[in-house]
């Protein structure tokens, strides 16, 4: 893993060295074991490196072929290079180095960028190529690696993360408005956009191709393809789904650095532990996180995992006292991302890597198997809505006057209302509306003071609405399990373990995102994600007994969150109201500073639960501070 950066200037101008010089420099968390830059007038590319394979300085990047015209920076890991590596080989291709990425360089003078369709793993990567006078920008098929890039005129620049690419001050810093919006209702900001009006995300499963000419074509290489018109029967998909679980697993345990797991104690991280101790002469290293709360703490089903794989089990506990840390998760998050299991996330890699330079994770699995509870509401929302209308109004009435307000993980009264609020829209509408954390409503009184500018006005359900045009699944789960594969997948879950772990110096590789076990779980009916409209990830649970202890098959979902509800009433407090204070939100200039007060009196007066809104306030205005204002926090 590493962080790669690169200029290229269409009008010829040589670049100058100073510049990828900054842009390398900036991404020094993601790289600590070495540094390159290769400059050739106008093009210069630059490289971090995080030594995983190959430690040796025959893989020292930016690296080129044997006669200097091709160069690439890569970021990620391929894990059959091996295998293509062999097969090149036999067509003649010399090697200098045990490294996947000069395989990427060879597959591409053989294949071009259809070699893209030969590689299993997780990447981004800029490739020049001297004689075509092009630069190719990809992003690997889900998301996994980040890729960004700021086109000015007569000049591109890319980097793994936002913070190489304002290096230049040609950037400007003017804040996109519609991507404003996208993050106050979602939480993150969605892909292709960023919260940087000139900035913006290659796609996953997406190239850019860019000429001397200034033409860029973005290609999209790959999706999702369901297929739904056979059923081989449920122990013909179990036996597949264990062989192909397996060998991704198998794939990414081939490292030349030690290496663990993540560990939450829950079915998806347990499964990837117990694939991995199969494989291992030596016992397995896991880590997990906890908080000392009985409804966020799993550190007892973890300890049972462990216990039951013969594991080196490694506990990290985190206290409230993050009000110092936070300046640091948001500069590393560098897009506001207010998922608050965030903190989890930057303690447990903090822990790991003081063992292990690599670890397995579960993520991937909730939104390939339908592991959420929004997947269940689809069903219930179905019997809701065909009650009469009176009906579904007295209910509504009745669950939003009698239920209290709680700071447990996600109370029953968030829930029912976030449930009430899709209540009367079509099933696909209403999984757009349960997503998110400001309404239309709220972020239009939030937004007062910009609302003369247009985007302002960016509609959520819209933006679903054209992802779920894009697929060729007809059964809903498997539309909405598309749909949190394009959005909630890439642009929350990923990033957070991808800039989390590398904030550290960590590689974090994620075996349910190998795209043939993608692909194949596209084919599984949904009854077997999604047992009788009930059991959550199904297939996996069935696949995994006898295997891991019953206790952990039969719990639900918890994952790495936080208590930020109690936080924020108490030890947080005064981070809080001095963030969020009518002088600091005037300062800012584009949130109401009376609607932010609203908040705040509701949520400390116990009249509503607004932990999740000032979260999400919070992280934005640390964001403002740090890359907008430049204030120095950390």
């Amino acid at each position: 893993m590493c962080g790669i950066a690169g200029v290229f200037h269409l009008d010829g101008i040589p670049v100058d060295i100073n510049l990828i010089r900054r842009m390398v420099d900036s991404l020094a968390h993601r790289g600590p074991d070495g540094e390159g830059v290769y400059l050739s007038g106008p093009i210069a590319l630059g490289h971090r490196r995080l030594a995983v394979i190959d430690l040796s300085l025959a893989a020292k990047q930016p690296m080129a072929n044997e006669d200097g015209s091709i160069w690439i920076t890569y970021n990620g890991e391929i894990y059959n290079f091996k295998e293509i590596r062999h097969e090149l080989v036999k067509k003649g291709h010399v090697f200098s180095s045990d490294s996947d990425t000069e395989v990427v360089i060879h597959a591409y003078e053989e294949w071009g960028t259809a070699c893209l369709g030969r590689f299993n793993g997780m990447f981004a990567f800029g490739l020049w190529d001297e004689h075509k006078k092009h630069l190719w920008l990809v992003r690997d098929r889900l998301g996994v690696k980040p890729l960004f890039y700021c086109q000015l005129p007569r000049c591109l620049l890319f980097g793994s993360e936002i913070k190489a690419i304002i290096c230049d001050d040609r950037v400007s810093r003017a804040i996109n408005c519609e991507a404003l919006a996208y993050y106050l209702a979602l939480n993150y900001v969605p892909a292709p956009y960023t919260l940087f009006t000139g900035i913006r995300q290659i796609l996953p499963g997406h190239y850019l191709l860019v000429d001397a000419a200034g033409q860029v074509q973005d290609v999209a290489y790959w999706d999702v393809v369901y297929r739904e018109d056979e059923d081989r029967g449920k122990s013909a998909y179990i036996e597949e789904f264990n062989h192909l679980f397996e060998d991704s697993i198998r794939l990414r345990l081939i490292s030349d650095v030690p290496f663990g797991v993540f560990l939450s104690g829950g079915v998806d991280s347990s499964s990837v532990a117990y694939w991995m101790s199969r494989h291992l002469d030596e016992p397995l290293k896991t880590f997990s996180v906890g908080f000392g709360e009985a409804s966020y703490d799993e550190l007892e089903y973890a300890r049972l995992v462990a216990q039951s794989l013969k594991a080196v089990h490694h506990e990290q506990i985190v206290k409230a006292d993050i009000s110092a840390v936070l300046p640091k998760l948001v500069w590393h998050a560098e897009e506001p991302t207010a998922d608050s299991s965030m903190v989890a996330v930057y303690y447990l890699a903090q822990r790991a890597r003081q063992n292990v330079t690599m670890v397995l994770s579960g993520d991937g699995a909730d939104e390939l198997l339908a592991g959420y509870e929004t997947y269940q509401a689809y069903y219930v929302h179905r019997l809701y809505t065909a009650l009469p209308t009176w009906l579904r109004y007295r209910i509504a009435d009745l669950l939003v006057n009698t239920l209290s307000i709680s700071d447990a993980k996600v109370s029953w009264d968030t829930k029912i209302r976030r449930f009430l609020a899709g209540g009367d829209l079509s099933s696909e509408d209403a999984h757009a509306i349960w997503r998110i954390i400001f309404d239309q409503d709220a972020r239009m009184n939030l937004l007062a003071p910009i609302l003369d500018q247009q985007d302002v006005k960016a509609n959520i359900v819209d933006l679903y609405r054209a992802v779920f045009a894009q697929t060729n699944a007809r059964h809903p789960i498997n539309r909405l399990l598309y749909a949190d594969t394009r959005f909630y997948l890439p642009n929350d879950m990923l990033v957070k373990v991808d800039r989390m772990t590398m904030a550290h110096g960590l590689e974090a590789r994620e075996p349910f995102l190998d795209y043939r076990l993608v692909e194949y779980i596209a084919s599984v009916p949904p009854r077997l994600k999604l047992n009788n409209f009930y059991t959550k990830k199904y297939l996996l649970k069935v696949a995994m007994r006898g295997k891991l202890p019953s206790a952990i098959l039969r719990r639900g979902k918890q994952g790495f969150n936080v208590p930020n509800a109690r936080w924020i009433k108490q030890e947080l407090k005064p981070i809080v109201m001095d963030l969020l204070s009518p002088q600091r939100i005037n300062e800012i200039g584009f949130l109401e500073a009376g609607a932010v007060n609203i908040l705040l009196q509701e949520h400390f007066e116990g009249r509503a639960e607004n932990s999740h809104k000032i979260w999400n306030l919070i992280i934005l205005v640390l964001w403002w501070e740090l890359f907008i204002n430049k204030r120095s926090l950390l």
